[in-house]
């Protein structure tokens, strides 16, 4: 049976050029250092995380985009249903992000955890409303009809912008 030991764990969180890191220290009980582990702390956002959220969201807009079904669906759904889909993005987002990147850190981050989710969800959105834009899918005489296909887009392409932006 293997021998347990007490052990402390510390974290803090320092700036190395402009990036966050956190390092988190293991010692036993009598403070000699066990383990010290040095992560990067993805809590600011930066270019290259809106350009990986862009990219991100690209990979499943352009393919959802083409489909006829999506189409359809944004010119029958009622308003309703895609303020449902909007929110529940956000959502979706809301709880990735959090568990992957605030889930520790969240009391002292709050305010760039809000700034992450929403730009995710509106870079997707527009990432959508530009591809349907140029396959023009989005009626000049029918804007509605263009921002709710987009919406219904930016669904998939949201939750691909965050996974995308995961990556480091």
């Amino acid at each position: 049976m293997p021998k347990l030991i007490s052990v402390n764990t510390k974290r803090e969180t320092i700036r190395v050029g402009k990036y966050l890191k956190e390092i988190v220290t293991i010692s036993d009980s009598a403070g000699k250092v066990l383990k010290e582990v040095v992560q990067p702390l993805m809590m600011e956002v930066y270019p290259r995380d809106v350009l990986q959220m862009v990219v991100g969201a690209t990979l499943l807009a352009v393919p959802v985009s083409f489909t006829e079904e999506v189409w359809k669906l944004g010119a029958t759904l009622p308003t309703l249903n895609i303020l449902a889909i909007a929110v529940l993005s956000v959502l979706f987002v809301a709880m990735f992000i959090h568990h992957n990147f605030y889930a520790d850190h969240l009391p002292t981050h709050r305010a760039e955890f809000i700034k992450r989710v929403f730009l995710t969800y509106i870079l997707a959105l527009g990432v959508s409303l530009l591809i349907l834009t140029i396959i023009e899918q989005v009626p000049p005489e029918s804007l509605m009809i263009g921002l709710k296909r987009a919406v219904i887009v930016s669904f998939p392409a949201s939750m691909s912008a965050a996974v995308a932006d995961m990556i480091k």
